[in-house]
């Protein structure tokens, strides 16, 4: 056994997050750790890193009990992490981040190697399906690619043991595919993974086993063949969900929102499509192909140089994303953490500022409004905090994400843009959020969601319209959607092809 925890407890301020949970780890696996947002997982792998003392319980390391004062002591005995968040500096080079704090050096000299580290940064990256420069400023790139850069860094430690906290949250099929393929090749030399991870279909594609923790307990431990989705979601959340996404039944009504000609060169081009209201619009394709950049320009956060947007049949001019809200718009980004939320700010104050207008009297803000708003929606969305005060960075990525979507609600669009509105969240999480997603159709409100999980885009949309490159390649009704035909165009297959 290369990890063995055992007896681990764990407690904030008095209240306790881990109690005597254990976990071990073979060598040459790949075990998934799972369990709804808040049930502990990031927290137990903190402590097996270093990053949090234990309480009591012990930690062996191949074969030897550890108490590690940090991670650098970790990565010392061969334990590397990919964070959910990503750590990133975007100021850097793609390569200066790779080798931040591992440069290479002429010697004993301060002089970098930089000709060698760009190479082997570029080679790194290629193996994992990822062309970019080197030199390439890492803020310039897409969440997604900013996600592989973090793994590739990860996998040019030569670790034992890598633990991946969901390591594809921005990633797409094709680079998922990418990924597993370096991951098993990594398997087969022996390297160990701790696989964190709401997307179940990846879990029973990749994994040997499954260790499952509920509210801070240990749950149970199953080999995959033995077990299936539903035993795992019963152990997770402790009930029985139903079917994973429910059924859209409402019909939708008029056209809410027409896009002709949309372009912004470089990132798309000639973008037309219609959303009626009561109506889910999913929006498919391959990283960089160009969906997260055409809702934002919808948004106002990017502006284009072509093209008509109309509400209701009435062109609008939306440069900026305060005449987007004006205009009845919200969009849930996919990157909460730099344009979702303000992390230093609290879960009522990031909530409050999207709602300034309907909480305000004569420019003031009026409490009792405002603490109704914070009441509703929070539980609406089963937001696990412990006051309105507490921080949205102290927050779990999936409730993190549960705030952003909170405060876009509270506005009550008329026009919601979704961009991977399930990322980082729990099984149980993605249920609510499909079901207010059904709601607001149900409501009369329009619906686009850009998502790279395809059953997700299948199961919650009433079209879907694939991009490949900056265009789009068709719209698919709902009777014509599968896995294998949105493929087909995402990969710029011919439009006329059955």
């Amino acid at each position: 056994m290369i990890i063995q925890m055992e007896g681990i407890s764990k407690s904030f301020s008095g209240n306790q997050v881990l109690k005597e949970v254990a976990f071990s780890l073979e060598k040459g696996e790949i075990h998934a750790l799972m369990g709804e947002n808040g049930a502990g997982k990031s927290t137990m792998m903190k402590i097996l890193t270093g990053i949090y003392a234990r309480d009591s319980g012990t930690v062996e390391v191949k074969g030897k009990q550890v108490v590690y004062k940090g991670p650098k002591d970790a990565e010392r005995d061969g334990i590397a992490v990919i964070h959910q968040e990503l750590n990133i500096l975007p100021e850097l080079t793609v390569a200066e981040n790779l080798y931040l704090g591992n440069e290479q050096t002429v010697g004993k000299t301060a002089w970098l190697k930089t000709k060698e580290m760009n190479r082997k940064t570029e080679e790194t990256l290629r193996d994992l399906g990822l062309h970019v420069k080197a030199t390439e400023r890492a803020g310039n790139l897409s969440v997604g690619k900013q996600q592989m850069i973090e793994i590739a860094k990860a996998l040019m430690t030569n670790a034992d043991v890598i633990i991946m906290d969901e390591p594809t949250a921005a990633l797409t099929d094709r680079e998922i595919q990418t990924l597993f393929k370096t991951i098993r090749g990594l398997q087969e030399k022996g390297v160990s993974f701790i696989y964190i991870s709401h997307r179940m279909e990846e879990i029973f594609s990749l994994c040997d086993r499954i260790t499952v923790l509920r509210d801070g307990q240990y749950v149970g431990v199953k080999n995959i063949p033995e077990t299936s989705f539903d035993e795992i979601v019963s152990m997770m959340v402790g009930r029985q969900l139903g079917g994973r996404f429910p059924e859209l039944t409402n019909e939708p009504g008029d056209v809410k929102l027409e896009v002709k000609g949309l372009t912004r060169m470089g990132e798309f081009k000639d973008i037309s499509f219609a959303v009626k209201s009561g109506e889910i619009l999913g929006i498919s394709g391959l990283m960089g192909a160009g969906r997260s950049e055409v809702v934002e320009t919808l948004f106002g956060y990017r502006k284009a140089e072509s093209g008509q947007i109309l509400i209701n049949g009435k062109e609008v001019q939306i440069s900026s994303p305060i005449e987007a809200i004006r205009n009845g718009l919200g969009l849930i980004t996919e990157d909460r953490k730099t344009k979702g939320l303000i992390t230093d700010f609290s879960i009522r104050e990031n909530i409050s500022l999207a709602n300034l207008k309907s909480i305000s009297t004569n420019g003031w803000i009026a409490k009792k409004k405002e603490s109704a708003l914070f009441e509703n929606l929070i539980k609406r969305l089963r937001v696990v905090c412990s006051s309105p005060e507490q921080q949205a960075k102290s927050l779990s990525g999936g409730n993190q994400q549960k705030v952003v979507i909170a405060k876009w609600l509270g506005t009550s669009p008329s026009i919601l843009i979704l961009d991977e509105p399930t990322r980082g969240v729990d099984v149980g999480a993605k249920k609510e959020i499909y079901t207010i997603m059904k709601e607001l159709a149900e409501q009369g409100v329009a619906i686009i969601m850009v998502s790279s999980e395809l059953p997700e885009v299948i199961g919650m949309s009433s079209r879907v319209m694939v991009m490949f490159e900056g265009q789009m390649k068709t719209i698919l009704d709902r009777n014509e959607l599968s896995e294998e035909h949105i493929m087909h165009y995402a990969t710029g297959g011919d439009k006329h092809v059955g």
